[in-house]
């Protein structure tokens, strides 16, 4: 989580006051964090998702599971920061899936926006990821493994597309 960084803070105050709300005011909640394991792909990736290029996002269930996360829920919002915890946008969860990695379909394979964006382009990719992922908690990739497939909108800045 990089909820430190001040540009985190000052993104979520702007929000709130957009929608006529302040911190001291506000039920809503927030959480901040970037996507993948190396400061090239988590900047890349905040970046599509500025472009509204990227507006999806897959998990091994398992990895989630071993790092004791808990999972995302449609209306949660989400800070999205480069690497170095910079905040670049707020996103809002739509739709949570949980489907076994070869039911993964390519219209949502295209929604997280990377490479040609093709079905076949997601399943290498991710199964080098999750390979990874699960083998530092002990566990090994598996077709039948259980991915979670998460859709969002960014809701901060408006993107205009």
């Amino acid at each position: 989580m990089n909820s430190d960084h001040p540009s985190v803070r000052k993104m979520w105050k702007n929000y709130l006051s957009s929608i006529g709300e302040t911190p001291e005011n506000t039920l809503r909640t927030y959480s901040a964090w970037h996507f993948c394991n190396t400061q090239s792909a988590a900047d890349e990736l905040a970046v599509l998702v500025l472009r509204g290029e990227k507006s999806g996002t897959a998990t091994s269930l398992w990895s989630i599971e071993a790092e004791g996360e808990s999972l995302p829920c449609a209306g949660e919002l989400s800070i999205i920061t480069k690497w170095n915890g910079e905040a670049q946008c707020i996103i809002e969860t739509v739709v949570v899936e949980i489907v076994p990695f070869k039911e993964v379909t390519a219209d949502f394979a295209a929604t997280e926006g990377e490479g040609d964006k093709s079905l076949d382009y997601w399943r290498r990719v991710h199964k080098e990821v999750f390979t990874q992922e699960l083998n530092e908690v002990g566990l090994k990739f598996s077709d039948e493994m259980p991915v979670l497939c998460e859709t969002f909108k960014v809701v901060w800045p408006l993107l205009s597309n």
